[in-house]
């Protein structure tokens, strides 16, 4: 395995064991739930938006490494960011785990969540690293029914 890998791997299971904003949320403005059919991953995203920003951003959930440290990333990764903002993050962001990262530009962006690229290859983990982030965008539209990973 390459140092890279190494990296991406601990970056990973850092995230996994120990989850950035792991935390139910008073106050948060905007709530949604999700659930893998797949596995059983399940996650729910808190969002208090601020002056059109995501002022803060929580979650709680019981899921595998990739599931758990894809949700604590994306809580570090949107933070700050306007509605806007964050749904573009989502978009380049599952089209890297769609695609893979040959075929998308990953850029300065995309920062630590470039780590999920490699999961491209397995399309089942696909669905565990996108689970959080379909519930951002479920939060965002202010969606009631619980998001379910489709891809």
């Amino acid at each position: 395995m390459s140092d890279l890998q190494d990296l991406y791997q601990e970056l990973i299971i850092d995230h996994s064991k120990r989850p950035r904003n792991f935390r139910p949320m008073d106050g948060a403005t905007q709530h949604a739930d999700g659930y893998n059919p797949l596995c059983g991953d399940k996650v729910s995203i808190f969002v208090r938006m601020e002056n059109g920003r995501v002022a803060d951003v929580s979650f709680l959930g019981a899921g595998c490494a990739i599931s758990t440290s894809s949700a604590s990333l994306l809580t570090e990764a949107v933070k700050g960011k306007t509605r806007e903002e964050a749904e573009k993050l989502f978009e380049v962001f599952h089209r890297l785990v769609t695609e893979g990262p040959d075929k998308v530009q990953v850029g300065p962006g995309l920062g630590k969540l470039a780590v999920f690229g490699g999961v491209s290859k397995y399309p089942a983990r696909v669905k565990c690293a996108s689970l959080a982030w379909h519930t951002l965008k479920a939060a965002l539209d202010e969606k009631k029914e619980q998001a379910v990973t489709t891809e």
